[in-house]
């Protein structure tokens, strides 16, 4: 079985599988990446999917789509897709391990690559007990 970049939680595959149901036929899925911006350095973004790109890697949960961009990958490795809905705001979440900080209001992240060694020494650890 391969390494997933990122996985969902079943609230997050069901809100991607509502924008599909609610974007038209054209919709696949959406896709994530990062970009920078913000008071902490970096801010996820996400994109309707109608025509999927090769280079991304695809995701999929529950009858959901989510590609991310291959510019985003080394900062999602390992990361959790959410959707909570609170009194205050409803959106996706990303419970992110290569997350160092964030800003004040939420809206940006500071993020590092993954440590690729530390995941296959993990991985082989994880082989080693199965």
């Amino acid at each position: 079985m391969g390494f997933a970049v990122m996985t969902m939680t079943d609230a997050a595959a069901d809100r991607v599988k509502a924008i599909v149901d609610n974007s038209g036929p054209h919709a696949l899925g959406i896709r994530v990446g990062i970009k920078k911006g913000g008071c902490a350095g970096m801010e996820y973004t996400i994109d309707l999917v109608t025509e999927p790109n090769a280079k991304d890697d695809l995701i999929e949960h529950g009858g959901a789509k989510v590609w991310v961009e291959p510019s985003a990958v080394l900062y999602l490795l390992g990361t959790q897709m959410d959707f909570e809905i609170t009194k205050m705001r409803s959106g996706f979440t990303f419970n992110n391990p290569n997350q160092t900080s964030a800003c004040g209001c939420g809206e940006s992240v500071e993020l590092k690559p993954a440590d690729l060694a530390a995941l296959a020494r993990e991985r082989a650890g994880q082989a080693t007990t199965a």
